[in-house]
């Protein structure tokens, strides 16, 4: 849901940079992706993992694509 609430909202942003959109998608994504696993590791909170990063990342991805795909549906 990240991935494609990010995708949606940079693409109404920037309507005709495509590639631009997927770029500052994919950072937003990791850049929260990881943050939150930063945040547990600086107030010890929970539990760093990064695989937990990483299947963030993975589901931000497939979000990203999903909406890619409705997107040039329309």
């Amino acid at each position: 849901m990240m991935g494609a609430g990010v995708q949606f909202f940079t693409w109404y942003v920037m309507p005709k940079h495509f590639i631009t959109s997927i770029i500052i998608t994919s950072a937003v994504v990791i850049a929260i992706s990881y943050g939150f696993e930063l945040f547990s590791l600086i107030t010890k909170k929970g539990h760093h993992e990064i695989l937990d990063a990483v299947a963030a990342i993975i589901g931000g991805v497939i979000g990203m694509a999903i909406s890619l795909l409705s997107i040039s549906i329309l």
